[in-house]
C-alpha cells in the first residue's frame, strides 16, 4: 500500500539520529476531581462501547455515500450523552479509545465494520479534544475515524513522546545536512514571506527584507493558519475555490503548559492524571508527568494540555495569571499543602505566532473530499501546496506533512525535468480541482487523484 515505505523512512530517520523518545502508556492514568483523587475509570470502559458504534457507523457513512455528521451527533446516536463533568472529562481524553477485543462477534463481522476499520486486537487510545484540538461538535465523524484508523491501525498503536533536548527537528536537520552546506545561501532562515506573485510560467516570492526570489515553480507549505489569516498576499488573489477550502478547513490550537517543581508531589510512577472540573469542560484537564520512569526522572516537570477555546483563552492571559489558575487545579487534585511554588513555568502561544497561527488542522463536519482536494490542488500550473492540512487521510500528523511533501515534490520534479507545464508528464501531474462541489463523497472519489492514498474499503489483520 502507498505510504508504508514513507512511514518506515520516518522511523529509520528517528533511529538514525537517535531521537530520544518514550512510549506513552495511555492506560497508565489516575482520575481526579475538585475533591482530589476520585476513581471514575469505569467510565473509560463505558465510553469504549459508544466509540465502537461510532466507528462502525462511520463505515456506513463512507461506504454508502451518506451525509457526514458531527462526532457529537454520532456519539449521541451511540447513546453517549455526557451530562456530568466526569463523563465530559473522559470524553475530552478518551474520544478515540477503542478495544476491538471487547467488540462482539456480530460487530466484528458486520460489513460496516470491515469497510472502515483496519482490524487490530489491542487497545488503542487517543482523545478527540486532546488529540485533535477540537470538541466533537466541530469534528467530522467520518473523516475523524478514518484519520485515526489509517494512522494507528495501519502503522502502529504506539504513540511515543519525544523529549530529545536537541529538539524534535533533529532528524530533519540531520537529513538536510546531507545536501545543504553550512550557511547554504539556498536556505533562508528567520525570513518571512510577505507576497507571492504567480503566473502559468513563473513565481516571484518577496520577503520582509525586500529580497525577491524567482523560480519556475513554488511549493507553499505555509500552515493553514497562515493562509487563513492572510499573512501572505497572493497576486493574483487565490481563486474562490481555493479560498473557500482554506477558510472551511479548521486550524486548531493545542497548548502544553509546563511547570517544574523542586520535588515530585504526584504519584511518581504514573504518566497521566485526568482532572474533571466541576463547572467547565476542558479546564486544565490532562496532566502528564515527565518525571515518570523512561522520561526525565529527577526533573520535577509536569505539564497540562488545553485546546480550542481554553487554549485561546490561556494564550491571551499573562504567564502569572495562567500559573495561578493551574496551581489552583493542582491544589484541588493533590492538596494545597503538598504543592510547592514552581521553579520554572512556560508555555507557547501558537494561535498568535505569525508563522503558525495555530497548531495543526482538523476536518469539520460536512466537508467533502472534493472540497479538501481544492485545498490540495495547485494554482496556475506553477504554484503548489503541501503540508499536514493537505493530507486527506493523515491531516494533523507529521507523517501527513511528510507524505504530501514527497507527493508534491515528485510532481514538481517531473515538471522541472520534462520541460515545464507543456510536457506530457508534467501535464498529467496537475492536480484535480472542483469548481462545482457535491454534498457527499462518491465511493469512486476515494483515490489517489484526491489524495486518498490508502484504501478504506478493506481490512488488514484478523477480524
Amino acid at each position: 500500500m502507498a505510504g508504508f515505505k514513507t512511514a518506515v523512512e520516518l522511523g529509520l530517520q528517528a533511529k538514525k539520529y537517535n531521537v530520544t523518545n518514550t512510549y506513552s502508556n495511555y492506560s497508565d492514568i489516575l482520575t481526579y476531581d475538585e475533591t482530589g483523587a476520585s476513581d471514575y475509570s469505569d467510565l473509560l470502559d463505558d465510553f469504549e462501547g459508544a466509540y465502537a458504534t461510532l466507528e462502525q457507523d462511520a463505515g456506513y457513512i463512507l461506504s454508502q455515500n451518506l451525509q457526514d455528521r458531527s462526532t457529537r451527533a454520532g456519539l449521541s446516536l451511540a447513546a453517549w450523552k455526557p451530562q456530568d463533568t466526569k463523563k465530559q472529562a473522559v470524553e475530552w481524553w478518551d474520544w478515540g479509545t477503542t478495544n476491538l477485543c471487547h467488540l462482539s462477534d456480530s460487530h466484528k463481522n458486520s460489513p460496516k465494520f470491515a469497510w472502515i476499520v483496519i482490524a487490530h486486537a489491542d487497545r488503542v487510545d487517543f482523545g478527540k479534544d486532546w488529540e485533535y484540538a477540537y470538541p466533537p461538535e466541530e469534528s467530522s465523524q467520518e473523516f475523524g475515524i478514518v484519520n485515526f484508523n489509517t494512522t494507528f491501525y495501519q502503522y502502529s498503536e504506539a504513540n511515543n513522546y519525544v523529549f530529545d533536548q536537541r529538539g524534535f527537528n533533529t532528524f530533519i536537520q540531520g537529513e538536510a545536512s546531507t545536501f545543504l552546506t553550512e550557511d547554504d545561501p539556498r536556505l533562508l532562515l528567520n525570513t518571512r514571506v510577505t507576497n507571492i506573485t504567480y503566473n502559468p510560467s513563473s513565481v516571484n516570492v518577496q520577503t520582509h527584507d525586500g529580497t525577491c526570489v524567482q523560480a519556475s515553480y513554488a511549493i507553499c507549505t505555509f500552515s493553514l493558519g497562515v493562509l487563513q489569516n492572510d499573512a501572505v498576499t497572493f497576486e493574483p488573489s487565490l481563486p474562490s475555490w481555493k479560498r473557500e477550502a482554506v477558510d472551511i478547513f479548521q486550524m486548531g490550537t493545542y497548548t502544553k503548559i509546563f511547570l517544574q517543581f523542586p520535588y515530585v508531589f504526584w504519584p511518581r510512577d504514573t504518566q497521566f492524571f485526568l482532572y474533571a472540573d466541576p463547572s467547565t469542560r476542558g479546564y486544565y484537564p490532562l496532566w502528564q508527568s515527565l518525571d515518570a520512569p523512561g522520561f526525565l526522572p529527577g526533573s520535577g516537570i509536569i505539564f497540562v494540555t488545553v485546546v480550542d477555546q481554553q487554549a485561546y483563552r490561556a494564550e491571551r492571559m499573562s504567564d502569572a495569571a495562567v500559573q495561578a489558575e493551574v496551581l489552583q487545579v493542582l491544589y484541588r487534585m493533590f492538596g494545597q499543602d503538598n504543592v510547592p511554588e514552581p521553579m520554572a513555568f512556560m508555555f507557547p502561544r501558537w494561535s498568535s505566532t505569525p508563522w503558525a497561527y495555530g497548531s495543526y488542522s482538523n476536518w469539520p463536519p460536512g466537508m467533502t473530499l472534493e472540497m479538501h482536494q481544492n485545498l490540495r490542488a495547485n494554482v496556475g500550473g506553477s504554484l503548489w501546496f503541501a503540508g499536514e492540512a493537505t493530507s486527506a487521510e493523515y491531516f494533523g500528523f507529521l507523517h501527513g506533512a511528510y507524505f504530501e511533501g514527497q507527493e508534491v515534490g515528485t510532481k514538481v520534479a517531473a515538471c522541472v525535468r520534462d520541460g515545464g507545464t507543456g510536457s506530457a508528464e508534467c501535464g498529467a501531474s496537475q492536480e484535480v480541482r472542483y469548481e462545482v462541489l457535491h454534498g457527499t463523497t462518491q465511493p469512486e472519489e476515494y483515490g489517489r487523484q484526491n489524495g486518498w492514498m490508502v484504501s478504506s474499503f478493506q481490512t488488514i489483520g484478523d477480524v
